[in-house]
Parts: C-alpha cells; structure tokens; sequence
C-alpha cells in the first residue's frame, strides 16, 4: 500500500488515467497513439493535482494532528489555536478535541504552578509568624540565664515580655488551626437567633480602651433590637476582627462605625463596618482575605496580629451562606459589608436544626 503522499497521488492517477483510457477506446475512431496520448494526459494532471490535494488538504493536516500528539506525549499542552484544522469534517473534529485535551491539561499545570507558589509562600509565611514569638521568649529566657535572673526587677519584666510572646505564639497556633478545619467543614456552627445590636455593644465595651489609646470614636447606628439566624461566638469574632482592624489601621481621631440595616427584603439584614483610615490601594483588595496577606507589612507589624483575622472572616461569613464584599480608597476609609438571614426558612439550602457544618471552599 502507497505511504506518501506522492505514492497515492500516483496510484490514484495511474487508476484514473486506466479509466479514462478506457473509456475512449470505445469510440471507433480511436487508435494507439491517441490512446497513449490520453493516458499520459490524464497521468499527468491527475498527479499533479492529486500532489496538491492530498499534500494541502490530508496528509499536512495529519502532519499537525502528528505533530500535536507528539507535543502530548513530550507533556507539552501548549499548543496555538491556529494549528486547528482549516478544512471541515473529521480532521478538524479531531483537532479540536487534541487542542480541548491540551488546554484542559495545561490550566491543571498552570493551576498547580501557582498552588506549588502559594505553598511556598504559605510555610515561609507560617515559618516566619512562629519564628517571631519563639525567638523573643527564647532571647529573653537566655539573657535571665545569662545573670539577669539574679536581679527581681529585670527577671519580672523579661518573664513577662517572655511569657507576652508566647501568648502570641499560642493565639497564632489557634487561629491557623480553626481557619484549617473551617477549610475542611470540620467546626459546625450553632445557629440560633441572636441580636446583632446586643452583640456590637459588647464588642465595642471590649475594645473602648484600644480605641481611646488613639482617640477613634466607636458608632453603632442600628435599631434597637436587629436580630439575625447566626452563631453568636463566630458572629461576635467576626465583628472584633473587623472593628479591631478599623481601630489599627484607622486615623487617629477618627472613626470606626458599624450599622445594621434591614434589606429590601424582610428575611436579611445588612452589616456595614466602615472607617475614615488610611484605606487599601485597588491592587491588594482581591487578596486581603488570604492567609498572613499584609498590605504594608511594616505597619502590620507594628500594630500586631497575626494576620489570619480577615481570612477567619471570610469563612465565618461563608458558612452563614453570604460573602462578605470591600470597598476601599485609600485616604478616605474602607468599608466591609454582608448580609445575614433573619429566621432559618429563609436559609437557602440550609439546615433548620441546632448546627450546620461549614461548606468546604479554597483558601
């Protein structure tokens, strides 16, 4: 059997020509001469023409088809679009699916690219976070050690920065391991009905004194009683995460406001959270929910924490079914809104019992 293209090109015209041949020597007039004359006629075109129909139409798209599984099995999924076939039927079926095949692969390659990334900037991230506190208690233990310990003052203040760290240390551990078993739907909420107005009240007792140290005013504009379907423990965190960052971040003399209200419809409530800070620029928004994502790292540094508190956020709000959304300009202030349901039937999809487990999502 022929395996080129110039093979079959001459098969087929030696067939075509034998044909045409043939049907000439049927008319009487017909001699030798003219026989082979139209034989070699007929050879010779269709040769040429088969040439460039099987070169052009056939065998350069199954070159590409070759081409492009051979680009498979090397593992190389990047193939360009205007290899597709340009002829219509079969052949370009089949290209698009190699092309479909090779995209498909190549997005799960870029896809663990940039998982290897994050991974390699998480543990540098969590190496550095543990590193931090372990480093001063172990300084301040060594010094006491070293002949500090003979004096009862020194001894007291180093024990106590000492023993400061490693509360740090500990309140780090805690919240990398909640957000991780939020992460993987292991903590479940117990949801019950709870007044939101009661609950910012409490939070803003709490934190008074952080927010006099730099003179930021706590507002709370709310009806007198707003109540909500939520966990109150994950709910009242949600609410010192994002007032303690407003009082952080914030200006001095400024503000930190919180208001609830009521959405178009009855079934939700809406919490806004907002401050006239410094703000974030454009370009970090989309990730300040990440894990140990820091703006500015040096003033995050200054002002503590440990950098999960927005990320522990998120998925609070994520297992009470809403997202929370930002908007921020820098200079004049952000502000972090969501909404919460009022009553258990309105909960799409959830269960009406005591507890719902937390959906699993992506960090």
């Amino acid at each position: 059997m022929p395996r080129s293209p110039k093979q079959w090109a001459v098969f087929i015209s030696v067939c075509v020509a034998g044909l045409t041949t043939l049907f000439v020597s049927l008319f009487p007039e017909s001699h030798f001469w003219l026989l082979l004359t139209c034989f070699g006629i007929s050879f010779a075109a269709g040769v040429i023409l088969n040439t460039l129909a099987l070169e052009l139409l056939i065998f350069r798209e199954v070159n590409q088809l070759y081409t492009s599984l051979n680009k498979i099995k090397k593992k190389d999924f990047k193939l360009a679009k205007r290899q597709l076939a340009t002829i219509s039927g079969p052949l370009q079926d089949l290209h698009k699916e190699i092309y479909s095949y090779a995209a498909k692969k190549q997005k799960e390659i870029d896809d663990l690219v940039k998982l290897e990334a994050f991974r390699r900037e998480f543990i540098a991230d969590i190496s550095h976070e543990l590193k931090t506190p372990i480093f001063a208690a172990q300084g301040y233990i060594q010094t006491l050690l070293d002949g500090a310990i003979d004096d009862e003052e020194v001894r007291y203040v180093f024990l106590e920065r000492a023993n400061k760290s490693l509360e740090g240390l500990e309140h780090l551990v805690q919240d990398l391991l909640m957000l991780s078993q939020m992460e993987m739907g292991v903590i479940k909420m117990n949801f019950q009905q709870v007044d939101l107005h009661r609950i910012c009240e409490e939070v803003f007792e709490q934190l008074q004194n952080k927010a006099a140290a730099r003179s930021i005013e706590l507002q709370l504009e709310s009806p007198r009683q707003c109540i909500a379907w939520a966990d109150p423990q994950r709910i009242r965190q949600v609410f010192i995460n994002l007032v303690e960052n407003g009082i952080k971040y914030g200006k001095e003399g400024g503000f930190v406001r919180v208001r609830l209200l009521s959405a178009d419809s009855t079934d939700r409530c809406q919490v806004v959270i907002e401050d006239n800070g410094v703000g974030i620029p454009k370009k970090h928004l989309h990730r300040i929910f990440d894990r140990f994502y820091r703006v500015e790292k040096s003033r995050s540094k200054e002002s503590g924490g440990s950098g999960l508190g927005l990320a522990i956020v998120k998925q609070i709000i994520l297992a009470h079914h809403s997202e929370i959304e930002v908007k921020s300009k820098v200079d004049e202030g952000t502000r972090f809104s969501f909404y919460l349901f009022t009553k258990p039937q309105a909960v799409p999809s959830a269960p009406t019992g005591a507890s719902a487990q937390i959906p699993t999502t992506e960090a």
